[in-house]
């Protein structure tokens, strides 16, 4: 059965598709999941859903220094994951979009789920 969040994302593709997409968009999407696929990264996604904020902002919400959370926001830039913008002094991140909103909700939300496969 179809979550909430899987009928309501805009970006959902038809599940019978045959065809496969190219080895280009496939390696790409498998850095994006490895960027996405450690805890610390994640707290920083899911952070950054709530909206924009600069690095300090982050570093003292996880309790790290700021050179730990701008390596993290650089590999998940790499990644296309988020997206960053110098003013002055300070670079904020956000969600490159909505995309990735969609992404972190299916993925938690199935991760909460009791699994009842055998």
């Amino acid at each position: 059965m179809a979550s909430q969040a899987q009928t309501d994302c805009v970006h959902a593709k038809d599940p019978n598709r045959a065809d496969l997409p190219s080895s280009e968009t496939l390696v790409t999407a498998a850095s994006m999941l490895s960027a996405a696929g450690d805890v610390a990264r994640l707290r920083l996604l899911l952070r950054l859903a709530k909206g924009r904020q600069c690095v300090g902002e982050l570093a003292d919400a996880e309790g790290e220094k700021m050179a730990t959370i701008s390596a993290r926001l650089k590999l998940l830039h790499a990644a296309r994951l988020v997206s960053r913008q110098r003013e002055a002094k300070h670079v904020y991140y956000e969600l490159a979009d909505d995309h990735i909103t969609c992404l972190m909700t299916d993925i938690l939300e199935h991760a909460s789920e009791e699994n009842t496969r055998k």
